[in-house]
Formats: C-alpha cells, sequence, structure tokens
C-alpha cells in the first residue's frame, strides 16, 4: 500500500492502487485530470507556484487572453480539488490572495518532466503536423 504523508500518496507503485479503484474513484481521477489539462489550470498554477500568492488583478494580468469569468471559473475548481487556497481579507477594497498547495506544488513538479520532453520534440510536433495537413488537404477536382 502506498505511504502517504499528509494527504500526498508519496510511494509509486501503482498496480494494486489502480485495480483497487472503485468506478467513482476512477470517475474523480478522470475529472480532476481532465481539469488540470484545460487551457488555464495549468497555467494558473504554475503562476501561483513560482510567484504565489498571488492577487486575482496579477493572474489576470499573467494569464494572457483570459477573461475574468475564466479565471474566476479555474480559480474555483483548483480551490475544489485542493490544489490552491483562496485568502480574503477584508480591507477597502477588498483583498483576495491565492497560493499553491502542496498539492498544487506536488502536481507541477510531476508535469515539469512532460512539459520540458514536450518542449525538446517541438520540431517533431510540427513536422508531424505540417505532414498530416499536407496529406490531409483536399485536392481541388
Amino acid at each position: 500500500m502506498p505511504k502517504q504523508a499528509g494527504l500526498l500518496v508519496t510511494d509509486d507503485s501503482h498496480g494494486d492502487l489502480c485495480d483497487a479503484m472503485s468506478p467513482g474513484d476512477q470517475a474523480l481521477i478522470r475529472d480532476v485530470l481532465a481539469r488540470v489539462v484545460d487551457r488555464w489550470s495549468l497555467w494558473a498554477l504554475s503562476e501561483l507556484t513560482e510567484d504565489g500568492p498571488l492577487r486575482f488583478s496579477r493572474l489576470l494580468e499573467r494569464l494572457e487572453g483570459i477573461s475574468q469569468k475564466s479565471l474566476t471559473a479555474t480559480l474555483r475548481e483548483l480551490e475544489r480539488d485542493g490544489f490552491i487556497t483562496r485568502t480574503v481579507t477584508v480591507q477597502v477594497p477588498i483583498r483576495v490572495d491565492y497560493a499553491a498547495t502542496p498539492l498544487g506544488h506536488a502536481l507541477i513538479e510531476q508535469v515539469h518532466p512532460l512539459w520540458l520532453w514536450a518542449a525538446k520534440n517541438l520540431a517533431a510536433f510540427a513536422a508531424a503536423r505540417a505532414n498530416y495537413d499536407r496529406l490531409k488537404v483536399p485536392k481541388p477536382t
């Protein structure tokens, strides 16, 4: 059985763990992973792990192209899944800070090698897409 440090699983033996999961547990994992790989979540979480805690307005500035509505929804889901915390400070105007939790930091540590792999293979991805697009262009009739 995996050892736990707080709530973080620290052992990577996964065969028995995956086999023993209920359908509900599997659905939760799929839901969390789908959210994590959406357009904004990893970027927001990355900003918070590098420079957090940050105010909502600072995050909005850093995530170029995101709307206030999308950032609000992204932050709520990250908080719900335990990746970030939200701290409200009563002042005028009200201050809201977001910070990555240990779970959020652990996720970024796991994703970073994947990001580096993708960066190293960027030319291969571009070539594969160009080749696919070249072959799939409809020929004039």
